[in-house]
């Protein structure tokens, strides 16, 4: 799997990886982890979900980057590269059913000893991210955290295959997208705005007050 694997990581290892010999070791890890594994993950998923407990395939790789340090010498700083990929069933805010929703996570860290020190880290930095390591480090929660974060927004389907009937009765379709205000097919029963052209044509056309010199 990798040129210098060191010794695999068992799924127990996971929840208690030594982070720091990980990245020392060049290591490399991957597997698989179901949404059961995952709480906050699996309180995500609609209790109607086609299915509640997906799986997630991912891949870790441990490395060092020479760094210049404050005393001016140069040390190896510990990195770790995360990559996760796979679906979940989520809700759709617009129709209120279940879809399937693709989560992919490519993240790079950069491994420091305290809190103090992610702090300090430089916010402007998009391409890599600051986690505190651990000779004790859960992995899969990091992992969860990852997902946690890739999930939408305001989750929707691309297209909804049928409206919500909360919606059908003309309450809330104010914010929904492809409705329209007034004219043919809006709920309610507020009447049609005036068009504003069809005034104007009428003018042109001779209507009320309009002066009839020859």
């Amino acid at each position: 799997m990798t040129q210098n694997p060191g010794k695999p990581a068992s799924p127990a290892d996971l929840r208690a990886l030594d982070i720091y010999e990980f990245a020392q070791s060049g290591r490399q890890a991957a597997g698989a982890v179901r949404v059961s594994q995952l709480p906050r993950m699996l309180n995500e998923v609609p209790a109607d979900a086609p299915d509640r407990d997906t799986v997630f395939t991912w891949q870790a790789e441990g490395s060092t980057q020479p760094e210049l340090q404050d005393d001016g010498t140069e040390a190896p700083q510990p990195y770790l590269r995360l990559a996760v990929h796979g679906s979940v069933w989520i809700e759709c805010q617009r129709c209120l059913s279940p879809y399937s929703q693709h989560l992919d996570v490519d993240a790079t860290y950069r491994i420091v000893d305290t809190e103090e020190e992610a702090d300090e880290f430089p916010l402007d930095d998009d391409e890599v991210e600051v986690i505190v390591g651990s000779r004790q480090f859960d992995l899969v929660d990091l992992i969860e955290e990852e997902l946690l974060l890739a999930l939408p927004l305001v989750p929707k389907h691309d297209v909804c295959p049928e409206v919500h009937e909360s919606l059908v009765s003309g309450e809330g379709t104010e914010g929904i997208e492809g409705e329209t205000d007034g004219g043919e097919g809006a709920s309610g029963d507020e009447p049609a705005r005036p068009n504003p052209f069809a005034a104007l044509e009428k003018l042109k056309q001779g209507g009320p007050g309009d002066d009839k010199k020859h």
